[in-house]
């Protein structure tokens, strides 16, 4: 069938003349109030992200209030400024802002006949002024208001820019829909690229995209953005920037796209997070000394941080190869009929606390996370605090221990879900705890071959309470070296008896440690809190000679255009003028045992089990009930402290085959520091030897762990009995032949 020609009533043209003049009279009402003039249209400054960089160089991710990357004109391939003219305004060389005929076909067709397929009208000048100031109210007279503020703006904007200005601000300006602007942001959402590596078939997608950002986004509507791609080839060919055999041979590639979503690099977002707090104090620094604000959310400065993204990225899968495996465990564990009801108790007590009896099976849409990736699940109040509740967590900082300079940060399993910061969480130590103790008794003079009774000893004072070693064993005993590296918890405990608790808490405090100890017997074994970062800074005093440093994240900060605003003055982290908090002979007998407690001890399974073979001091941390599991190791070149554990004490494993600090926490280190070892470049970066032994302590640790008592000892036993008062023992006043043989034995260097 004939299609039918519309005919146009011969009163049209007349009557919309006058309605043209009615709303041009309204709408140009307050137009002036909006219109920029020449100084305010050159001191226009695009909005535009901050970039973070890794040490090497490498995009992290971005701070900005709009996804923006701006762009000069020569990164731009010409195909891609090609398909802008050709689709958008072709005749964009030869106007002086506004067309003419678009315009008033656009009033006529598309606001009096609601003609929509007559497109929009506007050139690229006029899309420009939109895109640098916006529009006004919606409405009929505000959208004829719009559209003459853009003309005039249009016209201004001419005046004042070349075409090549013109084309590269609108190139950096434009929206993409999902808070994108610009072609190089759109480029990397889409792609994955940066715009001057886009080939021409993806390059038409981004300005097919102009037309109408959501209808033709690749992701969202494919279908719709290859159509919309192939009439840009048509464009392209129509007006000859394409001949027909090019145009075909493009219009029949498949629609591919690499996107990526998230904007920062997935594994640093917990780091992006200190690095921003880290670049806000440093800019009040500078503005401090230069009077110059500056925002890195709308500046565009270039953070160069400490991360090494190598490392970042060997952590993480380590992360993935070890954690879905041990969740994978712990859900079962809990699926059983005693770990079900165990499980019901717990999220009864959880939901009493948290007051959500009311709300307990309300349904809730939200997002679930899953090793296999997020989900979107409708699920009640209860069931989302149950999977919370088993849900395994862990943190992992790796940092140089002679600068401070944090080379990897791994603060949870997904920061989108899990945004909490396991690196900052406060947890029981265990027995990486340890170390401080032990470090305090070498500076009051003991020696690594100093034994200590392993004797069952019960405090009256605290309601008989008495350690416990991990294997149940008495008897005997052990030397402080071999008491850390097996871990032994009753000799530690004879140990603070002998040493006392003053002489704990100043180690302590030297170390960094910020939470308070409380005087308790069972101190001793671990029962203070401190977090991932604190333990990192505190063995790093062991692994750098005994300087306590602070971590630190960025190491330059630089305007756009190169200029260096700030950057870390690498002489501050340790100094000439500094001195150590401990002394050289503690630092030398702690890397010793401590590389005791890797080679022989609870950390031995970095050797034995994952091959590390790269010289390594340690020490592995298991809290009361498995509920937290810590692994600390450390060389003069690098640090690295995990831990692992469910957000609640109460949810735990029930064995240390898998909720020890050697089982859970370990093999997030070994594995890391596996991968690193295979990678040539970077194991000669960041593992050091430790410096031997100085020939007056050559044979310091040159004794058995572990032997029996002899007729001292006994002796000893007969005074000491087997109850003990806590607070009467912390004392350093000597009573008694007891006191007095063992402060001759103390004398000894060592027992053979």
């Amino acid at each position: 069938m004939k299609k039918r020609k519309r005919k146009i009533p011969k009163t049209l043209i007349p009557a919309s003349l006058v309605f043209l003049v009615f709303i041009l009279a309204f709408a140009c009402h307050g137009i002036s109030g909006n219109l920029k003039n020449r100084k305010e249209l050159l001191s226009y400054k695009n909005s535009e992200a901050s970039q973070v960089l890794s040490e090497e160089g490498q995009l992290l991710g971005k701070f900005y209030s709009e996804n923006r990357t701006n762009i000069t004109l020569d990164q731009v391939p010409q195909y891609l400024i090609d398909a802008l003219i050709a689709t958008e305004d072709v005749r964009f060389y030869q106007h002086k802002g506004f067309d003419a005929r678009s315009f008033f076909r656009v009033l006529v067709k598309s606001i009096l006949l609601k003609d929509r397929s007559s497109g929009g009208g506007s050139t690229i000048t006029q899309q420009l002024a939109k895109n640098m100031f916006g529009r006004r109210e919606k409405g009929l007279f505000h959208i004829v208001g719009n559209k003459i503020n853009e003309v005039i703006m249009a016209r201004r904007i001419e005046k004042t820019y070349s075409k090549n200005e013109i084309l590269t601000l609108y190139l950096n300006t434009v929206s993409f829909g999902e808070n994108v602007f610009g072609v190089e942001a759109a480029s990397q959402r889409f792609f994955n690229k940066n715009v001057p590596r886009l080939k021409a078939e993806e390059a038409a997608v981004l300005v097919g995209m102009l037309k109408a950002n959501t209808w033709y986004n690749p992701r969202l509507n494919p279908g719709n953005a290859l159509l919309r791609r192939n009439t840009v080839f048509s464009q392209m060919e129509k007006y000859n920037y394409l001949s027909s055999s090019a145009a075909d041979s493009l219009s029949a590639l498949p629609l591919r796209i690499e996107y990526n979503r998230s904007t920062t690099v997935a594994s640093a977002d917990y780091f992006m997070v200190k690095v921003r707090n880290e670049t806000e104090r440093i800019l009040e620094e500078v503005e401090t000394k230069t009077g110059k604000v500056w925002d890195p959310e709308k500046d565009g400065l270039v953070i160069t941080t400490t991360l090494n993204l190598s490392l970042q990225k060997y952590a993480v899968a380590s992360f993935r190869d070890h954690m879905p495996m041990m969740q994978e465990r712990l859900d079962e564990q809990y699926s059983t009929r005693t770990g079900s009801e165990t499980l019901e108790q717990i999220l009864g007590k959880e939901i009493s606390r948290l007051r959500l009896e009311d709300r307990a099976e309300q349904i809730k849409v939200q997002e679930v996370f899953g090793w296999k990736g997020t989900r979107i699940d409708s699920i009640s109040v209860s069931d989302s605090l149950r999977n919370s509740l088993t849900l395994l967590h862990a943190g992992l900082l790796a940092m140089d221990p002679k600068t401070g300079a944090i080379k990897t940060w791994i603060g949870g399993i997904d920061f989108k879900t899990q945004p909490y910061d396991q690196i900052l969480a406060r947890k029981q130590l265990a027995s990486v705890f340890k170390p401080v103790l032990y470090a305090a008794a070498l500076e009051d003079g003991w020696e690594p071959c100093q034994y200590l009774d392993n004797d069952s000893v019960a405090l009256s004072d605290f309601d008989d309470w008495s350690p416990e070693n991990y294997n149940h064993s008495y008897g005997g005993k052990y030397s402080l070296a071999g008491a850390l590296a097996q871990s032994m918890n009753i000799p530690t405990f004879s140990l603070f008896l002998a040493l006392g608790f003053e002489k704990v808490d100043l180690m302590w405090k030297k170390l960094g440690f910020t939470f308070p100890l409380v005087n308790t017997p069972s101190l001793s074994l671990g029962t203070s809190e401190a977090n991932i970062r604190e333990v990192a800074v505190a063995y790093s005093v062991f692994a750098n000679g005994g300087y306590l440093i602070e971590p630190y994240c960025v190491t330059s900060v630089k305007s756009p255009d190169g200029t260096t605003l700030w950057e870390k003055d690498m002489l501050s982290a340790i100094r000439a003028d500094m001195a150590p908090i401990i002394s050289g002979r503690t630092i030398i007998l702690m890397n010793s045992m401590l590389q005791k407690a890797i080679n022989e001890g609870t950390g031995a399974p970095l050797r034995t089990v994952y091959g590390v073979t790269v010289p390594f001091a340690g020490k592995t941390g298991t809290s009361q009930d498995y509920s937290d599991a810590w692994f600390a190791a450390y060389n003069p070149g690098l640090v690295v402290v995990a831990r692992a554990g469910a957000s609640s004490r109460a949810v735990h494993f029930n064995s240390g085959s898998y909720g020890s600090g050697s089982a859970l926490a370990l093999p997030l280190v070994a594995l890391t520091l596996r991968r690193i070892q295979k990678d040539p470049g970077l194991s000669e970066k960041l593992f050091e030897e430790f410096p031997p032994l100085p020939p007056e302590l050559a044979d310091a640790l040159d004794c058995p762990d572990f032997r029996e008592k002899n007729f001292f000892d006994s002796i000893i036993d007969i005074f000491d009995g087997d109850e003990k008062e806590y607070y009467k023992s912390r004392d350093q006043v000597e009573r008694g032949l007891k006191n007095i043989l063992r402060k001759i034995l103390r004398k000894r260097r060592y027992e053979r």
